[in-house]
């Protein structure tokens, strides 16, 4: 009777101590060759420094599970013990973004903003939790004018301009794929050839990719990342 009560404490508190847990992962994403390579994430309680990866995710970072608001800075800001003090902690004009409670694993997507003087960036958060985006999903992102459409495995994406949508696992097992993806430029009727090519799925997986217009070209281009996480995933902070 006493080991089946310990085993059910010991249950309750790992589950509590799972819900209190609050992770994010960065990306930079179009991020020029001139940009900052780390930051200082500030929640509120604490700063740590981070990694602005390009070419896929930063390691999984430890947030504070009672931040409202995070903010990226470029000098560590002064220690606060108080939610006023750390309003005041924040320069003013700095790249902030809200946190809703609910919120325990998220996407910090951050992009270039060279007018920013505190930090020449701004950013996102994008909810990440499990329950809302699964293993094999794929998150996309339209960052162009462009309406895009097409298939991607056994899925029909039809995506709108500024816009973002979770499309189901592309194929039921590990396997190579067929994508044709087509888009519709503004103003016009006429559908242009985007990317025909084949990807793989691997459904332990989750998929993150952006519509992204390059600078010069009336073609848009797409960059996917995927985020993979480990049973026991390492964690920053």
């Amino acid at each position: 009777m006493r080991a089946a009560l310990l085993l059910l404490i010991l249950s309750l508190a790992a589950t509590a101590a799972q819900k209190s847990t609050r992770t994010c992962r960065i990306l930079f994403i179009a991020a020029p060759e001139s940009a900052l390579k780390t930051l200082h994430l500030f929640d509120g309680r604490t700063t740590q420094e981070v990694e602005l990866t390009r070419m896929g995710f930063s390691p999984i970072y430890k947030i504070s599970p009672e931040a409202v608001s995070l903010a990226l800075l470029s000098t560590v800001p002064p220690t606060t013990t108080t939610a006023t003090s750390a309003a005041a902690a924040v320069p003013a004009g700095a790249p902030t973004a809200g946190i809703a409670a609910s919120i325990r694993d998220f996407y910090l997507i951050v992009c270039s903003d060279p007018a920013n003087q505190v930090a020449p960036v701004k950013m996102q958060v994008i909810d990440a939790d499990a329950a809302n985006f699964k293993p094999g999903q794929m998150l996309w992102f339209n960052l162009t004018q462009n309406t895009v459409g097409g298939y991607v495995g056994t899925q029909k994406l039809a995506i709108n301009p500024k816009s973002r949508l979770i499309l189901e696992a592309p194929a039921d097992r590990l396997a190579e794929y067929h994508v044709n993806i087509g888009f519709v430029a503004p103003g016009k009727e006429r559908r242009e050839p985007l990317c025909e090519t084949n990807w793989f799925h691997d459904p332990r997986s989750r998929s993150v990719l952006f519509i992204l217009q390059t600078p010069g070209s009336i073609i848009p281009r797409i960059q996917g990342f995927p985020d993979f996480r480990d049973a026991d995933p390492v964690m920053k902070n």
